[in-house]
């Protein structure tokens, strides 16, 4: 009997980097595919950057063909101008993944680091090392993509197919 393949695609949304990770779940087994992060030229409009994330994203997806997404929600920074911009990051990941027809579920962060780490609290240094420990052969390009393995993680073991 062949078990069932998802391919799930994290994002961890963010105007300058928005990460990217793809990993492909088999039963309980995990398998890391590929991370990245689409960056945005911090020179260029917002509306310029929106689109520079959209690209980036729609090519991420043709290229990997994820079945599902999963999203980190956007937490409220001290700074309402970054929340704001942080919000339109995260509703063109919303849109990308949404065009493609993927169903998209969506995790606090705090949910994606009990997940990962079995406390929602924990630092970024201890969900790097479980995300390595959980996705042998992972790249984790950077910090971004990390986090986006973490929320791709975190929606294989809430079992959304």
């Amino acid at each position: 009997m062949t078990l069932a393949r998802t391919r799930l695609i994290g994002l961890d949304p963010g105007l300058r980097n928005t990460g990217w990770g793809i990993v492909d779940a088999e039963g309980n087994r995990l398998i890391w595919v590929a991370d990245g992060a689409v960056a945005s030229d911090p020179k260029a409009s917002l509306a310029e950057r929106l689109v520079q994330l959209h690209d980036g994203l729609q090519a991420v997806i043709a290229e990997w063909r994820p079945d599902v997404a999963a999203i980190e929600e956007t937490f409220v920074n001290k700074n309402p101008t970054s929340t704001l911009k942080l919000g339109q990051a995260r509703g063109v990941s919303l849109l990308v993944a949404s065009l493609n027809g993927l169903p998209v579920t969506e995790y606090a962060p705090n949910a994606i680091k009990k997940a990962v780490v079995g406390t929602g609290h924990a630092h970024k240094d201890q969900v790097k090392l479980m995300v390595k420990t959980l996705l042998p052969g992972a790249k984790q390009s950077n910090e971004h993509a990390t986090d986006a393995l973490a929320a791709a993680i975190c929606h294989a073991h809430h079992g959304v197919r």
